[in-house]
């Protein structure tokens, strides 16, 4: 076994795919020979030809309109967005076309849109939002958002032979910075729709995916030293959410953190903290809280991103505050 990035795993993914169904294409803006804006795909044009690698405008609505074509006709395309935030001009695309045309005419979809998402890297308010509640509010789409190498590989595994249109989101502060042991030469498949217990606790339950989980599992570490035990859940897929490991963590604990980088309003953590509510308030021993980015537009200068970001300082002071509640 071989340290992985988690940009690797993701190359990995898309190769052993492409190996294991002709069906499985990429298409993307400077994704074939240039190997797309974080080289995501650097080799697959080599190995794979122009008819399955191939370079799309820079349209994203035409680009994702023909992966809807390409799946009617039976291919199964993997589209990546040089940066989520760049979904926004093929949003019709999404939510009306690709999301609805199963409900339509019961026709399988099944194309993959690769999203590069969040902040860190002072890349301002056009490249560094995280836009998973866009897409969870739209039936018909499934929403991952897994945060290591391991899931990274096995995930994009999953949504490609998935039958359904996935919103894939990928954070890019874990591409290079992420890494793990993965054995070569073996099926690693994570199936969606299931979270999983990052780091097991009894006190208090905190619910993350993507970049802020990691820095939960700081926090919780760093409560652990006071004797305070943080169980940290990687929620991996938002939709389908796994209702029953998070109810389940949270009828444990009592208290919850839901942690997460996009901003509050109408965030994603909103609806975890609503089902939460409507099935465990019987079961709960404290206020739920929040942990988010505020409801701004991203700066450009990294000092003042990083102090708006959710990072580990402040998710450790509000799980010593759900521990004394």
């Amino acid at each position: 076994m071989s340290a992985t990035t988690y940009l690797d795993a993701l190359r990995r993914a898309m190769l052993e795919e492409m190996d294991r169904d002709p069906a499985v294409c990429v298409l993307g803006q400077d994704i074939a020979a240039f190997g797309g804006a974080f080289r995501a795909t650097r080799g697959l044009y080599e190995r794979f030809g122009r008819l399955r690698v191939v370079n799309t405008p820079l349209c994203e609505s035409g680009a994702l309109g023909a992966a809807l074509g390409a799946a009617l006709a039976g291919m199964r395309p993997v589209v990546e967005l040089q940066f989520a935030d760049f979904i926004s001009c093929g949003f019709n695309q999404v939510v009306n076309n690709l999301a609805k045309t199963y409900y339509r005419w019961e026709a399988p979809v099944p194309v993959v849109l690769r999203l590069p998402y969040g902040g860190g890297v002072g890349a301002g308010p056009f490249h560094s939002q995280s836009p998973e509640a866009w897409f969870a509010h739209t039936p018909g789409l499934c929403v991952v958002a897994p945060a290591t190498p391991r899931d990274a590989l096995g995930m994009l595994k999953a949504s490609i032979r998935d039958p359904n249109p996935v919103v894939f989101l990928e954070h890019r502060f874990l591409y290079r910075r992420e890494k793990e042991e993965l054995p070569d030469g073996e099926e690693l498949l994570t199936p969606l729709g299931r979270a999983r217990v990052a780091r097991p606790g009894d006190h208090v339950t905190a619910l993350s995916w993507g970049w802020t989980l990691h820095e939960c599992v700081a926090a919780a570490e760093e409560l652990a030293r006071d004797g305070v035990s943080v169980e940290v859940i990687d929620l991996r897929t938002l939709v389908p959410l796994d209702e029953d490991a998070v109810f389940s963590a949270v009828r444990r604990t009592g208290k919850v953190l839901v942690v997460h980088e996009a901003t509050a309003t109408a965030g994603f953590g909103a609806e975890l903290v609503a089902r939460i509510a409507d099935h465990c308030f019987e079961d709960l021993d404290g206020p739920l809280r929040r942990v988010t980015y505020p409801d701004r537009a991203s700066p450009y200068a990294k000092s003042l991103e990083q102090s708006l970001l959710p990072g580990r300082a402040r998710i450790a002071q509000e799980l010593r505050r759900l521990a004394r509640y």
